[in-house]
């Protein structure tokens, strides 16, 4: 397919990129709400809610805090737990707390607007350099190159870049030619094109190669190498982690207890936990951990068989077993001082949990 030469302040040898993507993009581009506004808020509350998530997963996100938070000053005031509840589901959930901290910070430092341009955004807290090139293109037209997981594999394919894209010594050399590719006049379609097109047409299993604009031009496709690019390394092996939930029940209610800093599913709720180096939990350790919180197990109810659950995370797998024991009383203060807390069925519905907790509630109707 043939491109007529337009003005432009790109390299001469890289305009046929340019005017290839910015011809595609208008005929394949999908309805998405945050491409009809400039609003850096709204632009920024999807590129946080979209990193590390299909636009399928996020968009009812979106739709959720962009409802329930309409401007930055509300979700900056906010309850911590409110947002995390908000977020269930959707995992990584540092990235929600850094979000209620930069809302926060932009209201706070900022007096609730948004930086205007690409190096004052890197100044707020959780917003990297493709989070600030999103923001400072989109809202404010600034010529900044997005380089997201589309994008690597989309330059690599193209331009035959073998760099480990794993490799942080490969970001400066693949945003080198990313900005030298963005036309100075259209950065924000530009770079919406370049993410749709990696998206949408040169996936990552299965790209359409042969309706492609660009497949004449394409080192990938010229050598056979769509499978082979973008080059990245093998993640470390996922450690495994073995989770006895002690799901202690009285009456009409339970014991949670919300998680603390320096591991996963922080700030969010969970039942008493004992891990172990095992799958399995011997009755006689079950018992002791009960009583070590204070608890004396009911003698005329009998709690259900031990329900196994698996969560695999990025970089560790959690094997789960939940062990229903039901508590001849409420528990003793000595629970508390372990951060556990009585609630009730309505109760535990509000509070922020993590998909696995939330699952095995909601199959056993706590």
């Amino acid at each position: 397919m043939a491109f007529s030469p337009t003005a432009s302040t790109t390299p001469d040898s890289y305009l046929w990129f340019a005017e290839a993507l910015l011809a595609w993009y208008p005929r394949h581009r999908r309805d998405l709400p945050w491409r009809h506004t400039r609003d850096p808020y709204f632009i920024w509350l999807s590129e946080v809610i979209l990193q590390q998530t299909r636009v399928k997963q996020g968009l009812p996100y979106y739709l959720t805090f962009s409802s329930n938070y309409p401007t930055v000053q509300a979700l900056a005031a906010a309850p911590p737990d409110e947002v995390l509840r908000h977020w269930q589901g959707l995992g990584y959930y540092s990235r929600a707390r850094n979000m209620h901290y930069t809302a926060q910070q932009v209201v706070a430092e900022f007096g609730g607007q948004f930086p205007d341009s690409y190096a004052r955004l890197l100044l707020l807290k959780g917003v990297g350099q493709y989070t600030a090139a999103a923001v400072a293109s989109f809202a404010y037209d600034e010529p900044v190159a997005v380089l997201d997981g589309n994008v690597f594999r989309v330059l690599a394919r193209v331009f035959g870049l073998h760099h480990d894209i794993a490799a942080p010594a490969s970001r400066k050399k693949f945003q080198q030619l990313a900005d030298q590719l963005i036309p100075a006049e259209q950065p924000a379609e530009f770079n919406q094109a370049i993410m749709e097109f990696g998206a949408l047409q040169c996936t990552p299993a299965k790209p359409d190669c042969m309706f492609c604009p660009i497949q004449s031009s394409c080192f990938a496709f010229q050598h056979g190498m769509a499978a082979e690019l973008p080059v990245k390394s093998k993640a470390k092996a996922a450690r495994t982690r073995y989770f006895h939930y002690l799901v202690l029940r009285h009456a009409d209610t339970v014991y949670l207890r919300k998680r603390g800093p320096k591991d996963i599913w922080e700030g969010l709720y969970d039942f008493a936990l004992h891990e172990t180096e095992s799958a399995e939990l011997p009755g006689a350790e079950l018992l002791a951990e009960v009583e070590r919180l204070g608890g004396r197990v009911a003698t005329d109810r009998v709690g259900e068989p031990a329900v196994a659950a698996r969560h695999i995370l990025s970089h560790q797998k959690v094997e789960a077993r939940f062990h229903e024991v039901w508590l001849a009383e409420p528990l003793s203060a000595t629970a508390t001082s372990a951060g556990l807390a009585v609630y009730r069925s309505e109760e535990v519905e509000q509070l922020p949990k993590s998909i696995l907790i939330t699952n095995y509630i909601s199959n056993k109707q706590i």
